[in-house]
């Protein structure tokens, strides 16, 4: 199969489309055509090896965690799907090595979900690690309640542009901060409030619309932009990022950092949610596996609207 694959940590430059031999299917694997494959911010950063000392890994590397595609084979006892069937998955294993930027991949069948029917592989592609990152910071950490009000910084990427549909989908209040071009794009999503995080203070901004403070800070975005904001936090609120690790925090801060894990029962459950019409992606771009390298360096921009995928 051809696959974008890397021998050693760095830049864009090491990535390589070549061919390579398909795994063997085991017992409770199966066989996936891929047919889209979501592009994240946390490829590129393990690529560049930021997180080597955190994810066991073994060259060479497929990079990619994110995918939709159709099962081709089922190994012994693999018989939640049938060949044919259209599933998703976020398919980040236990040690980094066999990724989805690649035609085929063959991944325990426990990992898999059915794919949202109302939507292309493009978009579904696009859900699994942005929707369980979203869905584990809000809920499982944040304990996101309805009519609570959550502030969600860098409302307008991959995580944040689905966080902002899951609080409301959940009948929170959502305040969504990003730059003001992407204003209208969180509005649409259903964010109640917008706020423009250049310019001003983040947290006092945040104060004019909930004078009381937030319930929840949902960070998508760190740096100055979160330092400003907990000046809005209530003292019961809580405090969930997936870039801060605590570091320069006030202890007093309930505080809690997210690294996703996998989760099929929860993306169950993201499938119910696109299929009902509370979540939706948006897919601003559409590369090759020949441009994995372009798609990596586009990510690592950090502005990114919604998502961008690949199509093997």
């Amino acid at each position: 199969m051809q696959a974008a694959t890397y021998k050693e940590f760095g830049g864009a430059d090491k990535i390589e489309v070549t061919t390579v031999t398909l795994p063997e299917v085991k017992e409770g694997e199966v066989l996936v055509r891929i047919k889209a494959a979501g592009v994240n911010p946390v490829d590129a950063a393990v690529r560049e090896g930021y997180l080597k000392d955190f994810l066991p890994y073994k060259f060479p590397i497929i990079p990619g965690w994110d995918m939709a595609g159709v099962i081709e084979e089922r190994g012994f006892s693999a018989r939640r799907f049938e060949v044919g069937d259209a599933v998703y998955a976020y398919a980040r294993r236990p040690v980094v090595q066999h990724g989805t930027f690649a035609e085929y991949i063959v991944i325990p069948e426990s990992y898999l979900s059915a794919k949202p029917e109302n939507i292309s592989f493009e978009e579904a592609a696009g859900i699994p690690l942005v929707g369980l990152t979203a869905y584990q910071s809000l809920f499982d950490a944040g304990q996101l309640q309805q009519g609570q009000t959550v502030l969600i910084l860098g409302g307008s990427g991959g995580v944040g542009s689905l966080g902002i549909q899951l609080a409301k989908a959940k009948g929170a209040t959502v305040i969504g901060v990003a730059s003001q071009k992407n204003h209208t794009f969180m509005k649409e999503l259903g964010a109640d409030f917008t706020i423009d995080y250049k310019d001003q203070d983040v947290g006092a901004a945040t104060k004019k619309i909930a004078p009381d403070g937030v319930d929840l800070i949902f960070d998508c975005a760190s740096g100055e932009t979160l330092q400003q904001s907990l000046s809005a936090l209530k003292p019961s609120g809580k405090l969930v990022s997936i870039l801060n690790q605590g570091q320069d925090l006030d202890k007093s801060i309930d505080f809690e950092y997210v690294f996703v894990e996998p989760n099929s029962s929860q993306l169950d459950k993201l499938r119910a949610f696109t299929e009902a019409g509370q979540l939706k992606v948006h897919v601003s771009h559409t590369y090759s596996l020949q441009q994995t390298a372009e798609a990596l360096t586009q990510i690592q921009t950090l502005h990114t609207k919604g998502k961008i995928v690949i199509t093997p």
